[in-house]
């Protein structure tokens, strides 16, 4: 039997370069605690996560056509634009351009659960207890407030606790779960409801407000919505 893969990799197979970051499970106080956090961010809530693995960095526009042939980022045009993240994907885009990821790599990567991501963004076990992924200072980790400006190239501002970058701003990221409103109820691995009409989406972007680039902001769109700040981030389970 192979052993469990419990290291950060990259992702070499048709020079995708995915950094893939092992994240050791742990139990955390999920959703909004201050005065800022929304009502669809509480009742805040104990979770537990098992050990999982998350991309260092949102999926490029390069990454995304060395998949899927195509490119249908609205900034594809600008220069330098192959190492911004992808955009203008729909979460329905984001389950086709995995399933030809999967069969290039023979692995099973996925959206991550909401929960895994929130947990991601806030450090995992090294939890620094930051309102924005990797710091209070949100100028410090997330391009953001940009009325007439696009996304920028990933890992350009400063990472969060595990050495993930750009989970507060840039672009917003699917997850995988359909969006309900929080239960007080202790969880483990929760995956969300079996049925929806909307999946959660978490991260802000580079044209929100800071307020939407906190790591408990929660957000959420129809399986088939596109937008400019609209992106993805991959992730899988241990194996």
């Amino acid at each position: 039997m192979r052993p469990k893969l419990t290291e950060s990799y990259v992702e070499k197979t048709a020079n995708l370069d995915l950094n893939m970051v092992f994240v050791k499970g742990g139990t955390f106080n999920m959703g909004g605690d201050d005065n800022e956090s929304r009502s669809n961010e509480r009742p805040i809530h104990r979770v537990t996560v098992s050990d999982f693995f998350i991309a260092q960095y949102p999926v490029t526009q390069a990454q995304w056509k060395t998949v899927m042939g195509t490119n249908p980022s609205f900034f594809k045009k600008r220069r330098d634009a192959s190492a911004n993240p992808v955009e203008s994907v729909s979460w329905e885009d984001c389950y086709l351009f995995l399933d030809k990821l999967n069969e290039l790599t023979g692995k099973k990567y996925r959206l991550p659960y909401e929960a895994e991501w929130e947990y991601a963004a806030r450090g995992g076990e090294k939890n620094g207890k930051s309102k924005f992924a990797g710091s209070r200072y949100v100028k410090d980790v997330a391009w953001f407030g940009e009325e007439e400006g696009s996304t920028h190239p990933v890992g350009l501002k400063e990472p969060n606790e595990l050495k993930i970058y750009d989970m507060s701003g840039n672009v917003w990221e699917w997850c995988h779960d359909f969006f309900s409103d929080y239960e007080a109820d202790i969880q483990t691995d929760p995956r969300g409801p079996k049925y929806g009409i909307r999946h959660v989406c978490r991260g802000g972007s580079w044209e929100d407000i800071a307020d939407s680039c906190r790591v408990s902001t929660r957000y959420s769109y129809p399986t088939s919505y596109h937008s400019k700040t609209l992106g993805l981030r991959l992730a899988h389970d241990i194996f």
